[in-house]
């Protein structure tokens, strides 16, 4: 790895390996634990739509996660479409995210029993806290790995990292459009702002000409399988910000619980600064590197900060703790100072471990008894391995496997092509049938596709339409919670005939005369 001029030796090595198994392993683990279905099985449905043909905003809408629904077709491709391979997906991006943060270390001469200590921390705190593709986590993990080459791009001044840095960014944008917009405004110009104050304007032409052929790239993909650019603006930039207007306007804030939330990445912050005060007492500030690494390192934890107090899903950001504190250690000398913060990240990290891993608080699972989840594949034996307990049926896993099997049954049975609208983006795989599903998940809030009352709704409706045509549908089912009211908004009621199976599962067919 000399072209990258990053250090690497046998000890580093070996640091590698170990932190590569752990962080697979953990992820692998307490993936199968349990699931929170339409968050959990988010891609699953969708990365294989993708491999029959079907791709995002041309034949189902999506706000969010291109990037992460095409990387899961690419697995599928290789290795067989199964739980299994959907789980290694979270797991080989904190792989990647944790041998980043390894190489960081080693980099800021961080001693390799420490590299090796905090990146084990920030591993477990990391993916393994949904354990399954979410859109959050690798917008966020991108995001980071383009700040660590940005990093290492200033410690070794390197053109050949200046070229590679817009790639993690468009990834993390692609995954979702926030965190990654903020650190697109709020890191790269502290980049730039280091390469002119520097006069390193050479390292400014590989990142433009990186960032231009990624998205050229990018934009012949989506001409060639038919996404129009039209479509792609609406669903990805126009309908998200109508949402996300509504959302800062009713948010109520408040700083007491921000502070209890966060306390300790904030104290992990001061710990930071405090390490290095000496730094800011050195002439020429604005020439010094290290005070532009603490700044990247100090501004990206205040973004994940600010992207989680306005976001609905849970504290993930826990994996700061182990960063902050890992890069905080490069400069403290005292061996008492140094044990007291290898102590207070140790503690945070079994802390945030047994409440998201083990009790799976990040699926609504926290309190559950875990222990009468039943393996999947009573399911299907391509869901083998996931241990099933959801938030709905918490205390009886084994009745909503009868529902499944249930809805399994008619749909196999089912010869007409059809339309399911639901929550459990997983069917499709296990019938070997296209469900032709409109949109990835059915939540109703307006987040996942336009409600009647929403301006885009008009833009989804004819969307839905040209599915149906498209495949020749002459059948929609429904699970609840999509009900009746929800179809009508699509398809005018005359056109047609319901039929309720059960409680949880509804019949549609379409009239010949529509």
């Amino acid at each position: 790895m000399n072209f990258l001029k990053i250090k690497i030796n046998q000890k580093s090595f070996f640091g590698v390996i170990i932190v590569s198994i752990f962080s697979i392993g953990a992820n692998q683990y307490y993936g199968n634990l349990g699931v929170f279905p339409h968050d959990s099985f988010s891609h699953f449905d969708t990365g294989n739509m993708i491999l029959n043909g079907f791709h995002p905003f041309k034949d189902f809408w999506i706000v969010s996660g291109p990037f992460v629904d095409y990387f899961q077709a690419l697995l599928f491709f290789l290795f067989g479409t199964s739980w299994k391979v959907y789980v290694f997906h979270a797991s080989l991006i904190n792989l990647l995210v944790t041998v980043f943060t390894f190489f960081i270390f080693r980099n800021l001469d961080l001693n390799i029993k420490q590299s090796i200590f905090f990146s084990l921390c920030f591993s477990i705190l990391a993916y393994p806290s949904s354990g399954t593709p979410f859109v959050d986590h690798h917008s966020a993990f991108f995001s980071l790995m383009g700040v660590y080459l940005i990093i290492l791009c200033i410690k070794k001044d390197s053109k050949f990292i200046s070229f590679f840095i817009p790639l993690f960014f468009i990834f993390a944008f692609l995954s979702k459009q926030v965190p990654s917009a903020y650190f697109i405004i709020g890191i790269i110009p502290i980049f730039f702002c280091y390469i002119i104050i520097n006069k390193k304007n050479y390292l400014l032409p590989p990142f433009f000409l990186g960032g231009a052929i990624f998205i050229s790239i990018l934009f012949i993909f989506g001409l060639l399988n038919g996404i129009k650019l039209k479509d792609f603006i609406e669903q990805y930039f126009s309908y998200p910000q109508s949402i996300a207007s509504q959302r800062f306007s009713i948010f109520n804030i408040s700083a007491l619980g921000i502070i209890g939330n966060f306390k300790f990445i904030f104290l992990s912050l001061i710990i930071l600064a405090a390490a290095n005060y000496k730094s800011f007492n050195k002439k020429r500030l604005f020439k010094n590197e290290r005070i532009f690494i603490l700044g990247i390192i100090f501004f990206s934890s205040l973004i994940l900060v600010f992207h989680q107090i306005f976001t609905r899903n849970q504290i993930f950001i826990f994996f700061l703790i182990p960063l902050i504190i890992g890069i905080a250690n490069v400069s403290i000398k005292n061996k008492t100072f140094s044990f007291f913060t290898i102590l207070l990240c140790l503690i945070t990290t079994m802390k945030y471990h047994e409440r998201f891993n083990e009790g799976r608080k990040f699926h609504e699972l926290e309190g559950v008894n875990l222990n009468i989840a039943i393996n999947a594949s009573a399911i299907d034996k391509k869901l083998e391995g996931l241990k099933w307990i959801t938030p709905q049926f918490k205390t009886n896993p084994k009745r909503e496997i009868e529902i499944i099997n249930k809805i399994k049954s008619i749909l196999e049975k089912e010869t007409r092509n059809k339309m399911v609208l639901g929550n459990y983006p997983f069917l499709s795989v296990i019938i070997n049938q296209n469900l032709s599903s409109p949109t990835r998940w059915h939540v109703l809030d307006g987040t996942d596709y336009p409600l009647p009352e929403s301006n885009y709704f008009e833009s989804y409706k004819r969307l839905v339409d040209n599915v149906i045509k498209k495949n020749n549908i002459k059948v929609i089912y429904s699970i609840i919670p999509v009900k009746s009211k929800n179809i009508h908004d699509l398809i005018n009621k005359e056109c047609l005939k319901e039929t309720k199976i059960n409680e949880y599962f509804f019949k549609y067919e379409i009239k010949n005369d529509c």
